[in-house]
């Protein structure tokens, strides 16, 4: 059973590479259904990975609510994870939530200190909410 679990994802990983996103999103969504069949493996690294790669799918075909939901599944399955806050901060920075973004890239650079997008994406966001606020947004 762990072998078939761990094929499915390799194969959703061999389709997100290969920009087959339809077919990655669905087996990413038979790994995490799978999972979640099994109580003791929700706090999985492969779970969380599973969410943020799905997420990303759904970031890609621009339905973003969908994609906060899944990279927010990826951190509560794993805290520890940065990625998923980084993904849902830019999520939230291109909606114009300046300080939900800037607390997601916080999360993560307190997490990876050397996580040059965050530290790239947080400047962004503390310059673009200054200027919206100069012009009275």
């Amino acid at each position: 059973m762990e072998e078939e679990k761990s094929q499915i994802l390799e194969r959703a990983d061999s389709e997100f590479k290969k920009q087959n996103y339809k077919q990655a999103e669905e087996l990413y969504t038979q790994f995490i259904n799978s999972l979640w069949a099994d109580v003791f493996c929700r706090s999985s690294g492969n779970l969380a990975s599973a969410y943020n790669n799905r997420g990303q799918i759904k970031y890609l075909r621009v339905d973003f609510d969908e994609a906060m939901e899944d990279y927010t599944s990826a951190i509560q399955t794993d805290s520890r994870f940065e990625i998923p806050l980084y993904n849902r901060g830019l999520i939230r920075y291109r909606l114009g939530f300046f300080d939900d973004a800037k607390s997601d890239f916080q999360q993560a650079l307190k997490l990876n200190p050397d996580f040059e997008d965050a530290k790239v994406s947080l400047q962004q966001a503390i310059v673009d909410q200054q200027h919206k606020l100069q012009r009275g947004y």
